[in-house]
């Protein structure tokens, strides 16, 4: 069997979420966009058609949005808690990489989002 570098990857997923060092973030929140990219070798599910030979999207979609329901002072944090819980959950990944973006944070500028990527 041949091995290569295969992923899956969730892109834009859309949260609304509270996160921040302020109080004011805290406690009003904020619009967060997420984009998650896993690798790990999908030759089995190819040649099976089985969910079971995979990562069922809708599962890493669901640790996404537990962890981002877990207000954090940092996106850092965020990141962090995402990567563990997949690499816990999904011991097949190898790799992978996660973008929590925060939508029009609170800064003196005009910035459309401010992102911590961590890749591994």
């Amino acid at each position: 069997m041949v091995e290569f570098k295969s992923f899956i990857e969730l892109a834009d997923i859309k949260i609304y979420a509270y996160h921040g060092t302020t109080m004011q973030e805290r406690k009003i929140g904020n619009n967060y966009k997420v984009k998650i990219k896993v690798c790990f070798n999908i030759s089995a599910a190819m040649n099976s058609d089985s969910i079971n030979d995979t990562i069922n999207y809708a599962d890493l979609y669901d640790i996404v949005k537990c962890e981002m329901m877990m207000p954090s002072n940092l996106i850092e944090n965020v990141a962090g808690r995402i990567m563990a819980a997949v690499k816990k959950n999904f011991p097949q990944v190898t790799g992978g990489k996660i973008e929590v973006t925060k939508i029009k944070p609170p800064i003196a500028g005009d910035v459309a989002g401010a992102s911590v990527i961590v890749k591994w």
